[in-house]
């Protein structure tokens, strides 16, 4: 008698609940994030974060370990998300290195400013505010590379910092939010400067 065929087991059951922990992990990410970045977070508790994320206390323990946990990997996202968009500017043309870092600035500026001011928090968000800067760094070297290389010593150290200075988030704030500027007089003002720097 011919052994009957097996069945194959069907993987639904546990992708499906793959996908349930992600969108549960993705739901705690941005409760912590809407809390961070709305000022709340050292007064924000782990019942309220739960509660927004529409899980319970044991579920973020269980994904994160702790409410710092949480807001580390919350923040890692965000700056991975960061990486990708300021990454995706060509070298070489100032226009769209300074399209881009508006971009950047209007969706993220005054959460960078949060991350900045941040006192007496978790330890790792002085890290964290000093990776953001190195990233920052690294940015300015891509996207004006061009007129970097040709320069040594002294006189690149020199415009790398008048470069890193005119697209820091402190520039772009005072232009947009102190001035009021309108982003086509923002975008004109820092390729002024830029232009400036790299043709001294």
């Amino acid at each position: 008698m011919a052994q009957s065929a097996q069945k194959p087991k069907r993987p639904y059951k546990k992708v499906a609940r793959e996908q349930a922990q992600e969108r549960t992990r993705a739901a705690l990410l941005d409760a912590a994030m809407e809390e961070f970045y709305g000022g709340h977070w050292q007064e924000t508790s782990l019942d309220a974060l739960a509660a927004r994320a529409g899980v319970t206390k044991q579920t973020l323990l269980r994904h994160f370990g702790s409410k710092d946990g949480l807001l580390l990997q919350a923040l890692v996202r965000s700056a991975s998300e960061v990486y990708d968009q300021r990454w995706s500017v060509a070298p070489g043309d100032v226009e769209a290195a300074i399209d881009n870092l508006i971009d950047h600035y209007e969706e993220w500026g005054k959460r960078s400013l949060r991350i900045g001011a941040w006192h007496g928090g978790p330890r790792f968000l002085t890290a964290l505010s000093q990776a953001a800067r190195q990233i920052h760094y690294r940015w300015v070297e891509h996207a004006f590379e061009r007129w970097l290389e040709p320069l040594e010593g002294p006189a690149r150290a020199h415009r790398r910092a008048a470069l890193i200075a005119v697209c820091d988030v402190h520039a772009w704030s005072l232009l947009a939010n102190d001035l009021e500027l309108p982003r086509d007089e923002v975008k004109a003002v820092l390729v002024d400067i830029v232009q400036g720097v790299i043709r001294h």
